[in-house]
């Protein structure tokens, strides 16, 4: 039996969480052995669902219908269907007292990562859909926190591109704390500043451009950007103020 508890995660780590963690592990529900039979409060429960696209994906400019269906249901589905797995086995793992809490915390980071999927897909296709240009006062605003409109598109555009080939997201958040604008960058759906709303999101995961630009990123950012809707961009705007403003 192994001694120390680095032994045993190279022991059982390779064994149990990877076996709980790989993505086939998620096409089906928790064993019968572990299946809890009450009622599963929210923490744990299957709640999540794919959210229908809120435009017509033949309509995009630049942007395949077959890219973004492929998109919609095999990315963010998939994230989708694994964490609804997740959070069952969650609750299943919690009510066994002999799991060692890092197995438990291997899940937790799974949830977490999960969960920003679902959250920065859902705010990305939620973002997409009509060509147009900022209302004047969003306009004004990301002059001023940029010095220019121009600024702003320059720097999220060139962020875009430096992960062109890798993975992430290209996001521009509106800071709780600071009240400012700013653009970011979140690795593997699990990084952001503290306090910060996204206002505009860009998938820049091979997956949401492949298809269509292959190496192209540049190309696939600048597609992104003529298919902005704008208006939902100005309403998470104009909800992360008065979200702040209520918080004092």
């Amino acid at each position: 039996m192994p001694a120390t508890r680095r032994e045993f995660l190279l022991a059982t780590s390779a064994g149990i969480a990877a076996a709980t963690l790989t993505p086939d592990a998620f096409s089906a529900p928790p064993s019968p052995k572990t299946a809890l039979t009450q009622p599963l409060p929210s923490a744990f429960a299957a709640i999540h669902e794919l959210k229908p696209l809120p435009f017509d994906p033949a309509k995009l400019d630049g942007l395949s219908e077959k890219l973004i269906r492929s998109h919609w249901e095999n990315n963010y589905g998939a994230s989708v269907k694994a964490l609804n797995i997740v959070k069952q086995r969650l609750a299943a793992a919690l009510a066994d007292p002999d799991l060692p809490a890092f197995l438990y915390n291997d899940m937790k980071r799974e949830h977490l990562l999960r969960t920003g999927s679902i959250v920065l897909h859902d705010l990305y296709f939620g973002n997409l859909g009509q060509s147009g240009k900022p209302d004047d006062s969003l306009r004004q605003a990301l002059n001023e926190a940029f010095g220019s409109f121009a600024a702003w598109e320059k720097e999220f555009k060139r962020m875009g591109a430096g992960l062109g080939g890798g993975s992430g997201w290209v996001v521009l958040g509106y800071n709780l704390h600071t009240g400012s604008l700013e653009n970011y960058w979140s690795w593997d759906h699990l990084h952001s500043p503290a306090a910060t709303l996204p206002l505009l999101v860009m998938d820049m995961y091979e997956h949401s451009y492949q298809m269509d630009y292959g190496a192209a990123a540049p190309a696939y950012v600048d597609a992104f950007f003529r298919n902005i809707q704008w208006q939902v961009v100005a309403t998470r705007w104009d909800n992360a103020r008065k979200a702040r403003a209520l918080l004092g």
